[in-house]
């Protein structure tokens, strides 16, 4: 199994009467780096490493200190937040700015890669993807065909058969070569 994170801005917070009391600037205002329904997706399976480009500068270094380490647990599989939130996939954090916090969904994202031979065009893709999507335990189905792989995410607490996954796309006339 692989996993990714999904990083959703949910709500931003200012308090202007804290600002206007304690901060050197008293007009500092809401947070300017995110906006609410900010999407940022954390990956790190080959070549991709999303968790450390991401956290070197292009998050605010406030929020970053407050939800990086719940990305890393998602990214490495753990549970998030375990018999904390509904989901332990999932969990609600904020930067630890007083006056402007911004509200953050941390959610842990399921998946199997499935490296396809022969999978060349946009065509090819629809294919394997129809063929995939009707798989039982699958959620959705991601195709990188610029990679040359299919992205079956998985829903919570189950996981595709892989003699299925073999099976539906050999029937859409591909040939898997690794799933993991």
């Amino acid at each position: 199994m692989q996993y990714k994170c999904k990083v959703t801005v949910i709500d931003k917070k200012c308090f202007t009467d804290l600002q206007e009391q304690y901060l050197a600037d008293p007009k500092s205002g809401a947070c300017p780096f995110y906006n609410i329904g900010d999407e940022f997706i954390f990956e790190r399976y080959g070549s991709e490493d999303t968790f450390w480009r991401e956290g070197n500068g292009t998050q605010c270094a406030e929020a970053w200190d407050c939800i990086s380490r719940y990305i890393y647990t998602a990214l490495q599989g753990g549970s998030i937040m375990r018999n904390w939130t509904n989901d332990d996939r999932m969990m609600i954090a904020c930067c630890n700015d007083g006056t402007r916090p911004v509200i953050f969904k941390i959610e842990r994202h399921d998946y199997l890669v499935v490296k396809i031979d022969g999978m060349k065009c946009e065509k090819c893709a629809a294919k394997v993807k129809a063929a995939l999507e009707s798989i039982g335990g699958t959620e959705r189905v991601d195709v990188r065909l610029d990679k040359g792989w299919v992205e079956i995410f998985v829903k919570h607490g189950e996981c595709p058969d892989f003699d299925e996954i073999i099976n539906a796309v050999d029937n859409a006339g591909f040939k898997v070569t690794v799933i993991e």
